[in-house]
């Protein structure tokens, strides 16, 4: 099936476009595409469901996205599978037809790949395309860039700021500690100090008690 996507030149275009893929058939597009412009596609693919009589995503979808160059004997610049949901980024190399093809697969075992219920298809895909310069696109990039940039800036300050307070606790602690030593050390000598005084002080009571009795037996 061919299907063409015109698009306006050197000025970036948002797309955004669902079709419907029966079994594992091929969608394609083509586009013609001047040279150094940049595709970025997001994609969502859903199933069929019979049970909820509606679309739904789940993880048994995979989509395989190719991308030829039709001006270069069919060269492929992209050759991607992916989930249910995913990206697909390419830019021309030089000016020319571009053929953009989606392949889906199931292995979910859902009744509504091919369900009669469904008359579309049993998937619906649905695809946003931004078209345009490299130099327009990578700009909206550089500045989703720069707001995470500024927000890992922020986080980062944070954390220098809690390793700061970290080593200011670890300098107090060790101040307490060597402060409870220290006291600790003077506790003890204070002990031993008090021991000595009163191991003399016995000593001399001992001394003069004996010589108290001595001196008592004599008389």
């Amino acid at each position: 099936m061919r299907t063409f996507l015109p698009f306006v030149a050197f000025a970036t275009v948002a797309r955004a476009l669902y079709f419907y893929i029966d079994g594992t058939t091929p969608k394609c597009f083509f586009e013609e595409l001047p040279k150094d412009t940049m595709v970025v596609g997001h994609y969502t693919a859903e199933e069929w469901d019979d049970n909820q009589r509606g679309w739904a995503q789940h993880d048994g979808i995979s989509i395989y996205i190719s991308v030829d160059e039709l001006f270069d004997n069919d060269h492929r610049v992209v050759s991607q599978k992916g989930s249910s949901a995913g990206q697909f980024t390419f830019s021309a190399a030089d000016a020319g037809d571009h053929k953009i093809c989606f392949t889906p697969s199931s292995n979910s075992g859902r009744h509504g790949w091919l369900s009669t219920a469904n008359p579309n298809g049993g998937i619906r895909l649905t695809l946003d395309l931004a078209i345009g310069e490299t130099s327009q696109i990578e700009s909206t990039d550089r500045d989703k860039l720069q707001d995470i940039a500024v927000r890992v800036k922020d986080l980062n300050n944070r954390l220098s700021d809690i390793r700061r307070e970290q080593v200011f606790q670890r300098e107090r602690e060790a101040e307490f500690r060597d402060q409870s030593e220290a006291t600790n050390g003077r506790v003890v000598r204070w002990i031993l100090i008090q021991l000595a005084v009163l191991g003399i002080t016995c000593a001399w009571q001992l001394s003069h008690l004996r010589n108290f009795f001595i001196k008592q037996k004599l008389t």
